[in-house]
């Protein structure tokens, strides 16, 4: 047979065997490179991108790889919550994420510009929270972000950010990249919470304070200096945190406010104690009791 007339792999003298391996590795190092380029950010917009799917996939350690762990990176989330270094962030992230049995976060609009090392955003979402307790509720956030993302060893890593509610009627506790505990659907459309003003007697299992409280669940009460910060309100469901200067304790709170507006029932638990601040949520704690001393402000009565 004419030797030209055999495939090539069949001919006298083929180096198939070479040109497959050479093929092979060339296949291999496109994957690679392609691999590489996929999971590797070329761009601020792209850690952003990266960032929100992590969130929204609950994965802690791909959010970590994106965010400085600079000790004194200082960022905001609603409710006037303030994170200072990583490790307070990730432990309020962590808890988020035990909570939920799913997070959807939709970008609905994200503009960043860039200068040298530097690049700074503008960005919206959709927050969306099911419960895990709950998983046929939904809350639905909308939110803003801001923030600061530097070039370090050639990556974009983000080192401050700042996240709002874009209606202010809607005061919520933490989400996005902090937390939230929802209980129902949410919108911008929302009822706004009840007037929370007055006097409310607060027993825990043993002993009992007066706490002075404005329309918006700020005040003081008599146990040790206290002072309570309400953080969210929806569907009765109030979440605050209190700190006390007497004998240097903080922590929060969740409550559900009676139907009529009387009274409220929940839990409370410490975030720090003196100098220990390694305390997860809602491990240590109890209960409250809170009873209205003035009755419920009404359109009527104001």
């Amino acid at each position: 047979m004419n030797p030209a007339a055999l495939p090539f792999w069949k001919r006298p003298g083929s180096s198939f065997p070479v040109i497959c391996l050479r093929l092979l590795l060339l296949l291999f190092s496109v994957a690679i490179c392609h691999d590489g380029h996929a999971s590797t950010p070329q761009s601020p917009e792209d850690v952003l991108r990266i960032l929100v799917k992590a969130n929204a996939e609950r994965d802690l350690s791909t959010m970590s790889k994106w965010i400085a762990h600079d000790r004194d990176m200082t960022s905001y989330t609603i409710g006037g919550r303030k994170y200072v270094g990583w490790e307070e962030f990730a432990r309020d992230m962590q808890h988020e994420f035990d909570s939920v049995a799913a997070l959807e976060i939709p970008i609905t609009y994200l503009k960043v510009w860039t200068r040298g090392d530097t690049a700074w955003f503008a960005m919206e979402l959709d927050y969306i929270r099911h419960p895990r307790n709950e998983p046929t509720t939904r809350t639905v956030l909308p939110l803003r972000e801001t923030g600061i993302l530097e070039r370090r060893n050639g990556a974009w890593i983000l080192v401050a950010w700042h996240e709002s509610l874009r209606s202010e009627s809607l005061p919520m506790p933490n989400a996005g990249f902090g937390h939230f505990t929802g209980t129902q659907t949410v919108t911008a459309q929302a009822v706004q919470k009840p007037d929370l003003s007055g006097e409310w007697e607060i027993h825990e299992e043993d002993k009992s304070y007066i706490a002075t409280l404005d329309r918006d669940g700020n005040g003081t009460y008599t146990w040790q200096d206290g002072r309570i910060v309400t953080t969210g309100f929806i569907d009765r469901s109030w979440q605050g945190t209190w700190h006390q200067s007497g004998n240097d304790r903080e922590g929060g709170f969740e409550i559900l406010l009676s139907e009529d507006g009387t009274q409220a029932k929940g839990v409370w638990w410490y975030t720090r104690v003196g100098d220990k601040k390694d305390i997860p949520p809602r491990q240590w704690g109890g209960s409250y009791l809170w009873k209205r001393l003035t009755p419920p402000l009404t359109s009527a009565t104001r």
